[in-house]
């Protein structure tokens, strides 16, 4: 059977285990959009979003103050890395620190840095 003969989740499933890494063994669901704490597949069934992308997205998908603060964030500069100083990272550690009590923060995307 082809890709193109098969149901719509099973293809995606297909393409990434045929090509993707298998360090993870997702649930059987594909999921294709996202609004507040619903998800829907891509046959259209809608899901409570329990799992939140263990907890990246606790505010709910899609929220629209987020997603206009990056796309004028996007607008503006898209990304700077640590080689240069820019004109939001200290006023962000600043915030942090003083709401936490802490000395400093280093702020990290992932848990690998640790």
């Amino acid at each position: 059977m082809s890709v193109l003969e098969k149901s719509s989740a099973q293809m995606f499933v297909s393409l990434e285990d045929k090509h993707g890494a298998h360090n993870y063994h997702p649930l059987p669901v594909v999921l294709s959009r996202g609004k507040g704490v619903y998800v829907w597949d891509v046959d259209g069934k809608k899901y409570y979003d329990f799992l939140s992308a263990y907890s990246a997205v606790n505010q709910g998908h899609c929220h629209p103050k987020i997603v206009d603060a990056m796309v004028q964030q996007a607008q503006t500069l898209t990304l700077t890395s640590r080689a240069f100083y820019n004109d939001k990272l200290g006023i962000y550690e600043e915030f942090v620190t003083n709401y936490f009590g802490f000395d400093k923060v280093l702020p990290m995307n992932t848990g690998a840095e640790a």
